[in-house]
């Protein structure tokens, strides 16, 4: 069977007898039309299952009232929240959101962002990928006239509007609590190095242990091993050494699995034979076992701001055009690290 074609305006003009901008003025409430034409354009409408094309109508105004969110993986928690917040923000501005994930990957990064600029997106919020080193595909957007805002991950060397948590102090901070509970011999599994994020996180770490009077474990420093298998295989190296870690800080949960991954094949306790302390909150930090010490990025609310950055700021046209703005985090103390 052979599908009816859509009813376009033109047809509703055509039956109407009247122009087809004088229907989008009816069919848009314009003041010109009077009631009756309006009643009777709304009712040709219903006989021929007309739809309106709200993205047609938007382009025509210069806008697509849709916002693009590029991440990592949209299955880890904190992504997933912060993707929440975002959408929380655009219902309320009547937007919608184009999601697309990078898997890590620079050229899954640049395909998705390829694909945003042909969607005509209004602005493109993006948590930049492990692999990436140049902000190439970021000038791609600004080339194309479509604002960016980063977040979480992001680019040094470009400039834009950045939210971000306070992943130096945070960390600091964290460190101190595994230092408080005894532990000595602390070693840090971290990212990419050449992404701002994980530097401040390593630049935490290494203040704690030197405000402690400790020696910096350059040997326990091991950057770039953000999955949970990588971190397993560097873990089981470090554990086996004659002056093994009796803690490890990791710059994410999942590196953490890692970590109790490795000491249960070598059969070494946690928290007793080693503390592991992670970071962001994922969902399966409660349900470990030992239940895992990690830092709440408040990663909804994170969204939520750099949402509110675009219709709050770029939308309006307000300066500054750059700006960093630094969420707080918050250090949950769980099993994982609790010696005493």
């Amino acid at each position: 069977m052979k599908s009816r074609k859509r009813a376009t305006i033109y047809d509703l003009a055509k039956e109407l007898g009247i122009s087809p901008s004088y229907v989008s003025k009816a069919l848009n409430d314009h003041p010109s039309v009077s009631d009756a034409i309006r009643h009777r354009v709304r009712q040709k409408a219903k006989e021929l299952d007309y739809t309106h094309n709200s993205h047609a109508a938007n382009l025509r105004r210069g806008q697509s009232k849709t916002i693009g969110v590029v991440v990592p993986h949209i299955n880890q928690s904190f992504f997933s929240d912060a993707i929440s917040g975002i959408e929380e923000v655009c219902f309320a501005y009547d937007h919608s959101l184009v999601i697309c994930q990078s898997h890590e990957s620079f050229d899954k990064e640049g395909k998705a962002i390829e694909t945003l600029i042909h969607q005509n997106v209004d602005c493109i919020l993006i948590s930049n990928a492990e692999e990436t080193t140049s902000p190439r595909h970021l000038h791609e957007i600004r080339k194309n006239h479509i604002p960016v805002i980063q977040f979480d991950r992001c680019l040094d060397d470009f400039d834009s509007f950045k939210v971000v948590n306070d992943n130096r102090n945070v960390t600091y901070e964290a460190v101190r609590t595994l230092i408080s509970e005894g532990y000595r011999n602390i070693a840090f599994l971290g990212g990419p190095a050449r992404v701002k994020t994980f530097r401040d996180r390593k630049d935490g770490f290494v203040a704690a242990i030197t405000e402690a009077g400790m020696p910096i474990p350059f040997n326990f420093i091991i950057d770039n091993v953000l999955s949970r298998e990588r971190a397993k295989q560097a873990v089981l190296t470090l554990l086996q050494l004659p002056q093994r870690p009796d803690a490890i800080f990791s710059v994410s949960d999942h590196q953490s699995l890692g970590v109790i991954d490795a000491a249960a094949t070598l059969n070494i306790p946690v928290p007793a034979g080693l503390g592991v302390f992670g970071f962001a909150d994922e969902t399966f930090s409660q349900l470990v076992t030992p239940s895992l010490s990690t830092i709440d990025q408040h990663s909804i609310e994170l969204g939520r701001i750099a949402a509110e950055l675009y219709f709050q700021r770029i939308y309006r046209q307000q300066t500054p055009a750059t700006e960093t703005i630094v969420v707080p985090s918050d250090i949950i103390i769980r099993q994982s690290s609790r010696r005493k």
